[in-house]
């Protein structure tokens, strides 16, 4: 993947850029999707921890909001989140069997690191930075966390699901009225590999203004 070089750079900083836009992409190109369940012991450490979360701070932030938070979800802690999951089961499906409801409660336990990403939407009317651009920011933050996490030689995955938005999830994070539960992000070490899915290339997805006449 070219990311390309801007043509001002200095001639004899050009090669130090290239090689650095050459790892940058090498490293991009090889963040995958590990699901939760593939994610195995160990976890990040203390250090690694926190350059994971150190990343998130380099994402773009109109007006240094910091419209996005993220909640870790230690061991100690799993266990009332598998009761959230399984009690937001049992109220969208009355019938959901006693399996079932296992099943929602082990999707708590499975990374060795959980983290609920929450987006700070606007909190008045008045407020300049629009939710469409806050949710931008936290996408990128994100991405720069999971981007780190490979870097590190983890695995990762974003998950998500109906019991985000349930009462009993707020509750446990709590989380004020103009704040939103994105995703949780799961990550651990690999317990195995799979072939790396076929990127898009960029013609699928740009286009070029067309002038006007």
């Amino acid at each position: 993947m070219d990311c390309g070089l801007h043509a001002s750079v200095p001639t004899v900083g050009r090669v130090e850029l290239a090689s650095s836009a050459a790892r940058a992409c090498a490293l991009i190109e090889a963040r995958q999707t590990v699901l939760p369940k593939r994610l195995a012991a160990p976890g990040p450490d203390e250090g690694q921890l926190q350059q994971i979360l150190r990343a998130a701070g380099a994402a773009p932030d109109h007006g240094e909001r910091i419209p996005w938070r993220f909640v870790i979800v230690p061991p100690l802690a799993r266990t009332a989140l598998a009761e959230v999951f399984a009690q937001s089961l049992a109220e969208r499906d009355p019938a959901a069997t006693a399996q079932q409801l296992a099943q929602a409660r082990e999707k708590a336990h499975r990374a060795p690191l959980l983290m609920l990403a929450v987006a700070r939407l606007a909190p008045t009317a008045a407020d300049k930075a629009p939710d469409d651009e806050r949710l931008v920011s936290a996408g990128c933050a994100i991405q720069n966390m999971l981007l780190i996490a490979t870097a590190q030689g983890f695995g990762s995955a974003l998950t998500s699901g109906k019991a985000l938005q349930s009462p009993g999830l707020r509750a446990l994070f709590a989380l004020k009225a103009y704040e939103r539960a994105l995703c949780f992000i799961n990550i651990g070490t690999a317990a195995s590999s799979r072939l790396r899915r076929a990127r898009p290339l960029p013609a699928d997805y740009v286009s070029a203004l067309e002038p006007i006449p």
